[in-house]
Protein backbone atom coordinates (compact mmCIF):
# COMPACT_ATOMS: atom_id res chain seq x y z
CA UNK A 1 0.00 0.00 0.00
CA UNK A 2 1.30 3.14 -0.68
CA UNK A 3 2.16 5.95 1.51
CA UNK A 4 0.54 8.90 1.78
CA UNK A 5 1.98 12.18 1.50
CA UNK A 6 2.31 14.14 4.83
CA UNK A 7 1.77 17.97 5.16
CA UNK A 8 4.15 19.92 7.06
CA UNK A 9 4.24 23.97 7.37
CA UNK A 10 7.97 24.76 7.48
CA UNK A 11 9.07 28.47 8.49
CA UNK A 12 10.91 30.18 5.14
CA UNK A 13 13.07 32.20 8.18
CA UNK A 14 14.14 29.48 10.85
CA UNK A 15 13.33 26.42 9.21
CA UNK A 16 10.97 25.47 12.52
CA UNK A 17 8.77 22.40 11.09
CA UNK A 18 5.09 22.55 12.47
CA UNK A 19 1.91 19.94 11.67
CA UNK A 20 -0.50 22.69 11.80
CA UNK A 21 -0.35 26.11 10.09
CA UNK A 22 0.56 29.63 12.13
CA UNK A 23 0.41 33.01 11.59
CA UNK A 24 3.04 33.71 13.70
CA UNK A 25 6.33 31.35 13.85
CA UNK A 26 6.88 29.70 17.27
CA UNK A 27 10.66 30.03 17.27
CA UNK A 28 11.40 33.10 15.46
CA UNK A 29 8.63 35.13 16.04
CA UNK A 30 8.54 35.93 12.25
CA UNK A 31 4.67 36.13 10.83
CA UNK A 32 3.52 34.98 7.71
CA UNK A 33 6.67 32.26 7.31
CA UNK A 34 5.08 29.54 7.83
CA UNK A 35 4.99 27.56 4.08
CA UNK A 36 3.06 24.14 3.59
CA UNK A 37 4.93 21.08 1.97
CA UNK A 38 4.14 17.58 1.16
CA UNK A 39 6.28 15.77 1.69
CA UNK A 40 6.76 11.37 0.98
CA UNK A 41 9.26 9.14 2.85
CA UNK A 42 12.01 8.78 0.47
CA UNK A 43 12.28 5.75 -1.42
CA UNK A 44 15.68 3.70 -0.46
CA UNK A 45 16.98 0.78 -3.25
CA UNK A 46 16.53 -2.45 -1.15
CA UNK A 47 19.65 -3.43 -2.87
CA UNK A 48 21.80 -0.54 -1.77
CA UNK A 49 25.04 -1.37 0.18
CA UNK A 50 24.50 -0.41 3.31
CA UNK A 51 26.99 1.90 5.27
CA UNK A 52 30.24 0.50 6.75
CA UNK A 53 30.43 0.16 10.47
CA UNK A 54 32.38 3.48 12.21
CA UNK A 55 34.15 3.32 15.41
CA UNK A 56 35.03 6.25 17.55
CA UNK A 57 38.74 6.86 17.27
CA UNK A 58 41.31 9.15 19.81
CA UNK A 59 42.06 12.16 18.98
CA UNK A 60 45.44 11.39 18.52
CA UNK A 61 45.16 9.04 16.50
CA UNK A 62 44.40 11.27 13.58
CA UNK A 63 46.12 12.47 10.88
CA UNK A 64 46.08 15.50 8.52
CA UNK A 65 48.71 17.84 6.02
CA UNK A 66 50.09 20.58 6.88
CA UNK A 67 48.75 21.87 3.61
CA UNK A 68 44.98 21.15 3.24
CA UNK A 69 44.16 24.64 2.06
CA UNK A 70 43.73 25.20 -1.85
CA UNK A 71 44.44 28.65 -3.24
CA UNK A 72 42.10 30.54 -5.45
CA UNK A 73 44.98 33.05 -7.16
CA UNK A 74 42.75 36.37 -6.07
CA UNK A 75 44.79 37.27 -2.88
CA UNK A 76 41.05 39.03 -1.39
CA UNK A 77 39.33 35.82 -1.83
CA UNK A 78 41.73 34.13 -0.09
CA UNK A 79 42.27 36.42 2.39
CA UNK A 80 38.26 35.98 3.07
CA UNK A 81 38.88 32.46 3.02
CA UNK A 82 41.82 32.58 5.75
CA UNK A 83 43.97 31.45 2.90
CA UNK A 84 42.08 29.10 0.67
CA UNK A 85 39.32 26.63 0.60
CA UNK A 86 39.64 23.95 2.89
CA UNK A 87 40.11 20.70 1.29
CA UNK A 88 36.49 18.65 2.00
CA UNK A 89 35.06 21.50 2.98
CA UNK A 90 31.89 22.87 1.85
CA UNK A 91 31.34 26.70 1.34
CA UNK A 92 28.27 28.76 0.34
CA UNK A 93 27.98 32.05 -1.24
CA UNK A 94 25.50 34.30 -1.24
CA UNK A 95 24.55 37.46 -2.58
CA UNK A 96 21.90 39.41 -4.73
CA UNK A 97 20.75 38.90 -8.13
CA UNK A 98 23.72 40.57 -10.89
CA UNK A 99 25.95 41.21 -7.68
CA UNK A 100 28.54 38.92 -9.14
CA UNK A 101 28.89 35.50 -7.18
CA UNK A 102 29.22 33.69 -10.50
CA UNK A 103 31.75 35.89 -11.96
CA UNK A 104 33.80 35.52 -9.18
CA UNK A 105 33.80 31.93 -8.62
CA UNK A 106 34.33 31.42 -12.55
CA UNK A 107 37.58 33.91 -11.95
CA UNK A 108 38.87 31.32 -9.36
CA UNK A 109 38.94 28.56 -12.14
CA UNK A 110 41.66 30.59 -13.64
CA UNK A 111 44.16 29.27 -11.05
CA UNK A 112 42.56 26.33 -9.35
CA UNK A 113 42.53 24.41 -12.43
CA UNK A 114 46.29 24.89 -12.76
CA UNK A 115 46.78 22.49 -10.07
CA UNK A 116 43.90 20.15 -10.75
CA UNK A 117 40.29 19.59 -12.00
CA UNK A 118 37.17 21.79 -11.39
CA UNK A 119 33.91 21.12 -11.81
CA UNK A 120 31.64 23.94 -12.73
CA UNK A 121 27.70 23.05 -12.16
CA UNK A 122 25.40 25.09 -13.59
CA UNK A 123 21.55 25.04 -13.27
CA UNK A 124 20.66 28.16 -14.42
CA UNK A 125 22.87 28.67 -17.50
CA UNK A 126 23.54 26.52 -20.50
CA UNK A 127 26.95 25.64 -21.81
CA UNK A 128 27.07 28.30 -24.75
CA UNK A 129 26.54 31.06 -22.21
CA UNK A 130 29.23 29.89 -19.51
CA UNK A 131 31.61 29.67 -22.40
CA UNK A 132 30.50 33.12 -23.76
CA UNK A 133 31.68 34.40 -20.36
CA UNK A 134 34.72 32.30 -19.57
CA UNK A 135 35.74 33.85 -22.71
CA UNK A 136 35.01 37.08 -21.93
CA UNK A 137 36.97 36.70 -18.69
CA UNK A 138 40.07 34.94 -20.30
CA UNK A 139 39.82 31.62 -19.18
CA UNK A 140 40.66 28.53 -21.64
CA UNK A 141 41.83 25.84 -19.60
CA UNK A 142 41.09 22.54 -20.21
CA UNK A 143 40.76 21.28 -16.54
CA UNK A 144 37.47 23.03 -16.03
CA UNK A 145 34.58 20.91 -16.93
CA UNK A 146 31.20 22.32 -17.27
CA UNK A 147 27.67 20.25 -16.74
CA UNK A 148 24.11 21.47 -16.64
CA UNK A 149 22.10 19.72 -14.81
CA UNK A 150 19.95 20.01 -11.55
CA UNK A 151 19.94 16.57 -10.38
CA UNK A 152 22.02 16.12 -7.50
CA UNK A 153 22.56 12.64 -7.89
CA UNK A 154 23.22 12.93 -11.73
CA UNK A 155 26.10 15.81 -10.00
CA UNK A 156 27.17 13.38 -7.97
CA UNK A 157 27.87 10.54 -10.24
CA UNK A 158 30.34 12.67 -12.29
CA UNK A 159 31.90 14.15 -9.74
CA UNK A 160 33.06 10.14 -8.76
CA UNK A 161 33.77 9.81 -12.08
CA UNK A 162 35.85 12.79 -13.50
CA UNK A 163 37.78 13.39 -9.13
CA UNK A 164 37.57 17.10 -8.74
CA UNK A 165 39.76 18.78 -6.33
CA UNK A 166 36.37 21.70 -6.39
CA UNK A 167 33.38 21.33 -7.41
CA UNK A 168 30.97 24.48 -7.75
CA UNK A 169 27.47 24.45 -7.59
CA UNK A 170 25.24 27.11 -8.98
CA UNK A 171 23.04 27.64 -7.62
CA UNK A 172 21.52 25.52 -4.62
CA UNK A 173 17.93 26.72 -5.52
CA UNK A 174 17.49 24.84 -8.65
CA UNK A 175 18.81 21.42 -7.35
CA UNK A 176 16.42 18.79 -6.53
CA UNK A 177 16.12 14.76 -5.50
CA UNK A 178 13.96 12.72 -7.52
CA UNK A 179 12.86 11.08 -3.99
CA UNK A 180 11.55 14.27 -2.78
CA UNK A 181 7.86 15.35 -3.86
CA UNK A 182 8.48 19.07 -3.94
CA UNK A 183 9.82 20.96 -6.42
CA UNK A 184 13.22 22.87 -6.65
CA UNK A 185 13.99 25.40 -4.21
CA UNK A 186 11.50 24.00 -1.60
CA UNK A 187 13.07 24.27 1.70
CA UNK A 188 13.22 20.48 1.97
CA UNK A 189 14.86 19.86 -1.50
CA UNK A 190 17.33 22.65 -0.96
CA UNK A 191 18.09 21.35 2.65
CA UNK A 192 18.05 17.67 1.88
CA UNK A 193 20.78 19.23 -1.41
CA UNK A 194 23.11 20.68 0.91
CA UNK A 195 23.03 17.79 3.07
CA UNK A 196 23.77 15.37 0.19
CA UNK A 197 26.84 17.65 -0.98
CA UNK A 198 28.11 18.06 2.62
CA UNK A 199 28.55 14.56 2.81
CA UNK A 200 30.18 13.93 -0.75
CA UNK A 201 32.64 17.46 0.83
CA UNK A 202 33.53 15.39 3.71
CA UNK A 203 33.46 11.52 2.39
CA UNK A 204 35.60 12.13 -0.45
CA UNK A 205 37.57 15.53 0.71
CA UNK A 206 36.64 17.45 -2.43
CA UNK A 207 36.16 21.02 -1.52
CA UNK A 208 32.39 21.88 -2.66
CA UNK A 209 30.94 25.57 -3.22
CA UNK A 210 27.85 26.14 -3.55
CA UNK A 211 25.42 29.65 -4.70
CA UNK A 212 22.57 30.82 -2.93
CA UNK A 213 20.03 33.69 -3.57
CA UNK A 214 18.83 36.14 -1.05
CA UNK A 215 15.44 36.74 0.06
CA UNK A 216 14.12 40.84 -0.06
CA UNK A 217 15.10 41.55 3.22
CA UNK A 218 18.91 40.60 2.34
CA UNK A 219 19.52 37.18 4.01
CA UNK A 220 19.94 33.47 2.45
CA UNK A 221 16.90 32.17 0.78
CA UNK A 222 16.42 29.01 2.25
CA UNK A 223 15.84 27.08 5.81
CA UNK A 224 18.25 28.62 8.57
CA UNK A 225 19.65 24.91 9.20
CA UNK A 226 21.48 25.38 5.45
CA UNK A 227 23.87 27.62 7.19
CA UNK A 228 24.53 25.48 10.07
CA UNK A 229 25.77 22.14 7.80
CA UNK A 230 28.08 24.29 5.83
CA UNK A 231 31.36 25.54 6.67
CA UNK A 232 31.29 28.97 5.32
CA UNK A 233 29.31 31.67 4.86
CA UNK A 234 30.51 34.28 2.58
CA UNK A 235 28.16 37.15 1.53
CA UNK A 236 29.03 39.35 -1.80
CA UNK A 237 27.72 42.99 -0.83
CA UNK A 238 27.00 45.87 -3.08
CA UNK A 239 25.02 47.78 -5.20
CA UNK A 240 24.93 46.84 -8.78
CA UNK A 241 24.88 50.97 -9.78
CA UNK A 242 28.29 50.93 -7.93
CA UNK A 243 31.46 49.62 -9.14
CA UNK A 244 32.99 48.51 -5.64
CA UNK A 245 31.37 45.19 -4.07
CA UNK A 246 32.66 43.40 -0.81
CA UNK A 247 32.99 39.81 -0.07
CA UNK A 248 32.42 39.33 3.75
CA UNK A 249 32.24 36.30 5.95
CA UNK A 250 29.74 35.99 8.06
CA UNK A 251 30.60 32.40 8.94
CA UNK A 252 33.71 30.63 8.96
CA UNK A 253 35.03 27.24 10.56
CA UNK A 254 38.35 27.76 9.30
CA UNK A 255 39.36 31.44 9.44
CA UNK A 256 38.15 35.04 10.62
CA UNK A 257 34.80 36.06 10.33
CA UNK A 258 35.36 39.44 10.78
CA UNK A 259 37.50 39.83 7.44
CA UNK A 260 36.18 41.62 4.08
CA UNK A 261 37.54 41.65 0.49
CA UNK A 262 36.69 44.67 -1.96
CA UNK A 263 36.69 44.14 -6.13
CA UNK A 264 35.73 46.08 -9.10
CA UNK A 265 33.43 45.38 -11.65
CA UNK A 266 35.42 46.00 -14.53
CA UNK A 267 34.47 45.19 -18.49
CA UNK A 268 36.99 42.25 -17.82
CA UNK A 269 35.43 40.96 -14.74
CA UNK A 270 35.98 41.52 -10.91
CA UNK A 271 38.95 43.16 -10.37
CA UNK A 272 41.07 43.39 -6.85
CA UNK A 273 41.42 46.73 -4.95
CA UNK A 274 44.44 45.94 -3.12
CA UNK A 275 43.89 49.34 -1.72
CA UNK A 276 40.80 49.84 0.03
CA UNK A 277 41.33 52.87 1.44
CA UNK A 278 42.41 54.81 -0.69
CA UNK A 279 39.20 53.99 -3.31
CA UNK A 280 36.51 55.00 -0.69
CA UNK A 281 38.24 58.46 -0.23
CA UNK A 282 39.02 59.09 -3.81
CA UNK A 283 37.32 61.94 -4.67
CA UNK A 284 36.64 63.84 -0.94
CA UNK A 285 34.87 67.09 -0.79
CA UNK A 286 37.20 70.06 0.39
CA UNK A 287 35.60 71.89 2.90
CA UNK A 288 32.65 70.59 3.07
CA UNK A 289 30.55 70.51 6.21
CA UNK A 290 28.88 67.02 7.03
CA UNK A 291 32.22 64.67 6.02
CA UNK A 292 34.26 63.21 8.87
CA UNK A 293 36.50 60.03 7.64
CA UNK A 294 36.05 57.09 9.94
CA UNK A 295 39.29 54.55 11.00
CA UNK A 296 37.55 51.47 10.74
CA UNK A 297 38.45 47.74 11.07
CA UNK A 298 37.64 44.64 9.25
CA UNK A 299 38.88 41.74 10.79
CA UNK A 300 43.04 42.73 11.14
CA UNK A 301 42.33 45.08 7.80
CA UNK A 302 41.93 48.59 8.74
CA UNK A 303 39.72 50.38 6.12
CA UNK A 304 39.41 54.23 6.06
CA UNK A 305 35.55 55.44 4.46
CA UNK A 306 33.85 58.60 4.62
CA UNK A 307 31.38 59.49 6.32
CA UNK A 308 28.71 62.01 5.33
CA UNK A 309 26.03 63.99 7.33
CA UNK A 310 23.44 66.06 6.71
CA UNK A 311 20.80 68.09 8.64
CA UNK A 312 18.31 70.48 7.19
CA UNK A 313 15.03 72.12 8.55
CA UNK A 314 11.84 69.38 8.22
CA UNK A 315 9.00 70.46 6.42
CA UNK A 316 7.34 67.95 7.30
CA UNK A 317 5.33 66.94 10.60
CA UNK A 318 7.95 64.41 12.06
CA UNK A 319 11.73 64.28 10.65
CA UNK A 320 13.21 61.85 8.68
CA UNK A 321 15.69 59.35 9.25
CA UNK A 322 17.78 58.25 6.95
CA UNK A 323 20.90 55.84 7.23
CA UNK A 324 23.21 54.32 4.28
CA UNK A 325 25.55 52.01 5.24
CA UNK A 326 25.60 52.02 9.39
CA UNK A 327 22.55 50.40 11.07
CA UNK A 328 19.32 52.47 11.54
CA UNK A 329 18.66 51.90 15.22
CA UNK A 330 22.37 52.90 15.84
CA UNK A 331 22.33 56.38 13.65
CA UNK A 332 18.79 57.35 16.12
CA UNK A 333 20.46 56.57 19.16
CA UNK A 334 23.61 59.23 17.51
CA UNK A 335 21.28 61.42 17.12
CA UNK A 336 19.38 61.18 20.74
CA UNK A 337 22.88 61.39 21.93
CA UNK A 338 23.84 64.83 20.11
CA UNK A 339 20.48 66.43 21.42
CA UNK A 340 20.29 65.18 25.15
CA UNK A 341 23.81 65.22 26.17
CA UNK A 342 25.25 68.36 23.12
CA UNK A 343 22.46 70.11 23.42
CA UNK A 344 21.36 70.25 19.27
CA UNK A 345 17.96 71.01 18.67
CA UNK A 346 17.88 68.27 16.25
CA UNK A 347 14.13 67.11 16.53
CA UNK A 348 13.10 69.69 14.20
CA UNK A 349 16.12 68.80 11.59
CA UNK A 350 15.82 66.25 8.71
CA UNK A 351 18.96 63.65 9.39
CA UNK A 352 20.44 61.96 6.78
CA UNK A 353 24.09 59.60 7.51
CA UNK A 354 25.73 57.54 4.47
CA UNK A 355 29.66 55.70 4.71
CA UNK A 356 30.34 56.50 0.53
CA UNK A 357 31.44 53.73 -1.59
CA UNK A 358 28.72 50.92 -0.67
CA UNK A 359 30.40 50.20 2.44
CA UNK A 360 28.89 49.03 5.66
CA UNK A 361 30.37 49.22 8.73
CA UNK A 362 28.57 47.51 11.80
CA UNK A 363 31.26 48.09 14.46
CA UNK A 364 31.02 50.32 17.26
CA UNK A 365 34.18 52.69 16.49
CA UNK A 366 32.37 54.44 14.14
CA UNK A 367 29.94 56.35 16.52
CA UNK A 368 32.38 59.06 16.73
CA UNK A 369 32.87 59.75 12.71
CA UNK A 370 28.88 59.92 12.64
CA UNK A 371 28.64 62.09 15.61
CA UNK A 372 31.36 64.64 14.01
CA UNK A 373 29.63 64.54 10.81
CA UNK A 374 26.07 65.22 11.80
CA UNK A 375 28.04 68.24 14.15
CA UNK A 376 29.66 69.89 11.23
CA UNK A 377 26.56 69.91 9.22
CA UNK A 378 24.45 70.86 11.93
CA UNK A 379 26.95 74.12 12.91
CA UNK A 380 28.00 74.89 9.42
CA UNK A 381 31.45 74.25 9.72
CA UNK A 382 33.84 71.76 7.72
CA UNK A 383 35.56 69.48 9.74
CA UNK A 384 40.12 70.05 8.73
CA UNK A 385 40.90 67.27 6.09
CA UNK A 386 44.23 65.91 7.90
CA UNK A 387 41.72 65.37 10.81
CA UNK A 388 40.20 61.39 11.17
CA UNK A 389 38.27 60.08 14.18
CA UNK A 390 37.05 56.77 15.91
CA UNK A 391 35.41 55.85 18.96
CA UNK A 392 32.31 54.17 20.53
CA UNK A 393 29.81 56.64 22.41
CA UNK A 394 27.72 55.54 25.49
CA UNK A 395 24.48 56.64 26.43
CA UNK A 396 26.03 59.33 28.53
CA UNK A 397 28.02 60.67 25.60
CA UNK A 398 30.90 59.30 27.53
CA UNK A 399 33.70 57.80 24.38
CA UNK A 400 34.59 53.82 25.05
CA UNK A 401 37.79 52.12 23.85
CA UNK A 402 37.56 50.24 20.76
CA UNK A 403 40.16 47.48 19.87
CA UNK A 404 42.89 47.58 16.94
CA UNK A 405 43.59 51.62 17.83
CA UNK A 406 47.67 50.81 16.89
CA UNK A 407 46.29 49.37 13.55
CA UNK A 408 44.14 51.69 12.59
CA UNK A 409 46.46 54.88 13.45
CA UNK A 410 48.87 53.15 11.25
CA UNK A 411 46.23 52.86 8.55
CA UNK A 412 46.36 57.11 8.84
CA UNK A 413 49.48 58.01 8.77
CA UNK A 414 50.03 55.71 5.51
CA UNK A 415 47.35 57.88 4.33
CA UNK A 416 48.22 61.08 5.42
CA UNK A 417 46.38 62.18 8.12
CA UNK A 418 47.95 64.24 10.59
CA UNK A 419 45.58 64.43 13.37
CA UNK A 420 43.33 61.50 14.73
CA UNK A 421 40.62 62.20 17.62
CA UNK A 422 40.34 58.91 19.55
CA UNK A 423 38.72 57.67 23.19
CA UNK A 424 41.01 58.62 26.01
CA UNK A 425 40.86 54.89 27.27
CA UNK A 426 42.58 53.95 24.09
CA UNK A 427 46.00 56.03 25.10
CA UNK A 428 47.02 53.28 27.31
CA UNK A 429 47.77 51.24 24.23
CA UNK A 430 49.49 53.64 22.11
CA UNK A 431 52.83 53.90 23.99
CA UNK A 432 55.57 54.98 21.06
CA UNK A 433 52.93 56.42 18.38
CA UNK A 434 54.50 59.95 17.96
CA UNK A 435 54.24 59.70 14.22
CA UNK A 436 50.75 61.42 14.01
CA UNK A 437 48.81 64.06 16.38
CA UNK A 438 46.52 62.07 18.96
CA UNK A 439 43.97 64.06 20.50
CA UNK A 440 42.20 62.23 23.26
CA UNK A 441 38.86 63.24 24.41
CA UNK A 442 37.07 61.52 26.96
CA UNK A 443 33.41 62.71 25.75
CA UNK A 444 31.23 63.64 22.56
CA UNK A 445 31.35 67.44 23.67
CA UNK A 446 35.15 67.35 24.08
CA UNK A 447 35.75 65.94 21.10
CA UNK A 448 33.14 68.15 19.09
CA UNK A 449 35.62 70.96 20.75
CA UNK A 450 38.60 69.74 19.54
CA UNK A 451 36.71 69.26 15.66
CA UNK A 452 35.79 73.17 15.98
CA UNK A 453 37.74 75.17 18.59
CA UNK A 454 34.52 76.03 20.37
CA UNK A 455 31.87 74.87 22.41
Amino acid sequence: MASKNKIEYVCSECGYTSASWYGRCPSCKQYNTLQEFKTAPLKRSETKAQPAQVSAVPLSSITFDEDERICCGISEFDRVLGGGFVKGSLVLVAGEPGIGKSTLLLQSCRELCRDGVVLYVSGEESKTQLKMRATRLGITSSSLYIFCENNVDAVLRAAEEISPSLVIVDSIQTAYINELQSGAGSITQVKESTLAYMQFAKNTGTTVVIVSHVNKDGNVAGPKTMEHMVDAVLNFEGDRHIAYRVLRAAKNRFGSTNEIGMFEMTGEGLVEVVNPSAALLAGRPKDASGSCVAASLEGTRPILAEVQGLVSKSVYGSPRRTASGIDYSRAVLILAILEKRVGFKLGVYDAYINIVGGMYIDEPAVDLPVALSIASSYLEKPIPQSLAAFGEIGLSGELRAVNGAVHRIAELKRLGFSKVILPKTCMKDLKGCSYIELIPVSSLREAIKASFGEE
